[in-house]
């Protein structure tokens, strides 16, 4: 159940905090699987999971394609403590919306990113993207993109928190300083941008917003690594960001409700091709 406080204030923001989402012992089992594969470089493979960078090696390491990692990463897919609120904000519900499944996730992925490491301002309003975009009508949400992003260590200052510009997902022009600090080859942070915030987590805690408001990250200056997992939903009529597809082996696996989100797509019964 979405209490109505959090509907008010992921409209109002354009994300919630959710404390204390993943308990401690999955954490630990998560970063496990992570110790694993954060050898991984851009371009290198091992299974069905790929190291990855958007724009600059600057940014860290991307584990595409995570929850191929292993069943505690799986248990994320459709977790409780955010799927409803997921299900709320893409909306669709009781409509050709949900015809084939729930939701669809269009990109999964963990970062690990170290010291003088961050992504620049990216995402936004303006220019319109139906894919990110945020809409309410009647009262009722049909976002276009739902991420969650878990924290899997602690992110205070210095660490290189994810930063937000709140309410910028309802903003009718493009922020003045965008261009300075936007996400580029060259790397790029968020770090002093006007009206931005950090927002500092617990491991375990998670953020939920939609796609269309501002957002990257600080810059690390702290010793370590900074990890999360992420997790982009979506309508179930949508497809991947990437090209990337599930395997056979995790879709074999997953349960019915979790495999309904990771492929809604299954031909018709009987298709003759």
């Amino acid at each position: 159940m979405v209490s109505d406080l959090d509907i008010y204030l992921f409209d109002l923001r354009g994300y919630l905090v959710l404390e204390g989402a993943i308990a401690p012992d999955h954490i630990t089992e998560v970063n496990a699987i992570l110790d694993e594969l954060r050898h991984l470089k851009p371009g290198d493979w091992q299974g069905y999971v790929h190291g990855h960078v958007f724009q600059s090696s600057k940014e860290g390491i991307n584990l595409q394609q995570i929850y191929e990692g292993g069943e505690p990463i799986e248990r994320l897919i459709d977790h409780p403590s955010w799927i409803e609120h997921v299900k709320t904000f893409i909306g669709g519900q009781d409509s050709f919306d949900s015809q084939h499944g729930p939701l669809f996730i269009d990109e999964n992925f963990a970062n690990i990113r170290g010291p003088d490491e961050s992504i620049g301002l990216h995402s936004g309003p303006v220019p319109w993207v139906k894919r990110c975009q945020f809409h309410v009508h009647n009262q009722k949400f049909n976002c276009g993109q739902i991420n969650i992003l878990v924290a899997l260590t602690d992110i205070g200052p210095e660490d290189g928190a994810t930063m937000v510009i709140p309410g910028s997902h309802k903003s009718n022009f493009r922020h003045p300083e965008f261009e300075k600090s936007r996400m580029t080859a060259r790397g790029g942070s968020v770090d002093g941008v006007t009206g931005a915030i950090e927002l500092h987590m617990k491991a375990g805690d998670a953020v939920l917003f939609v796609d269309s408001i501002c957002h990257g990250s600080a810059r690390r200056r702290n010793k370590g690594e900074r990890r999360n997992i992420v997790f982009r939903y979506g309508p179930s009529w949508g497809f991947f960001r990437h090209g990337y597809r599930p395997s056979k082996e995790l879709l074999n696996r997953l349960t019915p409700e979790r495999r309904a989100i990771v492929w809604p797509h299954d031909k018709l019964e009987g298709c003759p091709y």
